[in-house]
């Protein structure tokens, strides 16, 4: 038996999940910007559906944007928790109402099926990473966007 695994029992320890918590120094919006594109996608397919003989595509196409919505919630937090700072907060001061905002969203998508929603949920995302990347002195732009998305 592994050492790992038998102090994990004595113990009763359970596993603890986290991105950057050492901190690794490795963040990108990109994952939040994934999944608010899915929660879009996602709700389009749900509102194109024409009747509900097909509860299985329903049942998977909502499944998938409840999950990727709590993933944008997740990212978002993880930036605001761990990457942006105190000066970030001088030099953008509306950031905390554009994340506040960016996970609200999020949490609204996971409960309503309304593409216009879903669509800011996109562009709130874009403008948290806007705003992360000038912490960097980059200029952001998200120029695969249309076909990350498959348009």
């Amino acid at each position: 038996m592994n050492f790992y695994k038998l102090i994990g029992r004595i113990t009763k320890v359970k596993n603890a999940y986290a991105h950057c918590d050492i901190p690794c120094g490795i963040y990108d919006p990109i994952s939040a910007k994934i999944a608010a594109q899915t929660v879009l996608k996602m709700t389009m397919k749900i509102e194109a559906l024409t009747n509900n003989s097909d509860a299985n595509s329903l049942t998977r196409f909502i499944a998938a944007k409840e999950k990727h919505a709590e993933l944008v919630k997740h990212e978002i937090d993880i930036l605001w928790h761990d990457y942006f700072k105190p000066e970030h907060l001088e030099k953008y001061p509306d950031l905390h109402t554009k994340v506040w905002n960016t996970t609200k969203l999020a949490a609204s998508n996971k409960q309503n099926v309304d593409s216009k929603s879903a669509g800011q949920l996109v562009d709130s995302v874009d403008e948290i990473a806007s705003i992360f990347w000038a912490t960097k002195g980059i200029d952001y732009a998200d120029s695969v966007a249309k076909i990350r998305f498959g348009a």
